[in-house]
């Protein structure tokens, strides 16, 4: 069975990764190198774990966060669909089981929130984990004064930290943002959408969704 280690190391993957950052660096997006699938791969597994899903279910969603934006190569747009076909040649010729292909790339092609929908637990996982990573060292604009709203965001949060309450059936995510960079409502201009997918996602996992913003409770 192909496992996330062995995929991270590929060489065909690393070249999809980087491109893919490249061509978003070119337009002047966030960082998307293997920080951020390193990142959402290890918060998609951890939270999977934490509900007593099976290890291989758990792999899956790593394999689907490592993957998830190497569609940004061909273009920003549809970038969640492109890349759901990209990681299909990509697996199929490694020899996966159809099955998992499947689930890997519908997660793949359902984790944008402009026409994602979380159709699974891997993709619910994938979902949570991708738009909780918000964080400084994103932002690649060395110029604070030419910062646009997005810079602003990211660049205003310290931390974020996604966790599950067992015992209160919620994830959870928490962000200390600095306000004297952006503003709370700056974060939902640019994000409203992405955490009301958060919240459609955590039902998909039985679970209800929180946000806090500087310990206050905003969902």
């Amino acid at each position: 069975m192909l496992t996330y280690e062995a995929l991270r190391e590929h060489p065909t993957v690393k070249t999809y990764i980087e491109a893919a950052d490249r061509a978003l660096e070119a337009i002047g997006y966030t960082e998307h190198t293997y920080a951020h699938v390193g990142t959402v791969a290890a918060r998609a597994g951890e939270l999977l774990t934490s509900l007593g899903y099976p290890a291989r279910t758990v792999e899956l969603a790593r394999i689907a966060a490592l993957l998830h934006d190497i569609g940004n190569v061909i273009n920003r747009k549809k970038h969640s669909q492109s890349g759901a076909l990209m990681a299909f040649r990509l697996l199929d010729t490694l020899g996966m089981d159809a099955a998992e292909v499947a689930t890997v790339i519908s997660a793949i092609g359902n984790h944008d929130e402009g026409e994602g929908e979380a159709v699974s637990e891997v993709a619910a996982a994938l979902i949570l984990a991708d738009k909780s990573d918000v964080r400084r060292s994103r932002v690649r604009n060395p110029d604070p004064t030419s910062f646009d709203i997005h810079d602003r965001v990211n660049y205003s949060v310290i931390s974020s930290h996604l966790t599950v309450k067992r015992e209160e059936e919620r994830v959870e995510l928490s962000l200390a943002i600095d306000t004297a960079i952006s503003p709370v409502m700056d974060y939902f201009e640019i994000f409203l959408d992405r955490m009301l997918m958060c919240k459609r996602a955590a039902a998909r996992l039985s679970l209800s969704f929180g946000l806090l913003i500087n310990d206050q409770r905003i969902m």
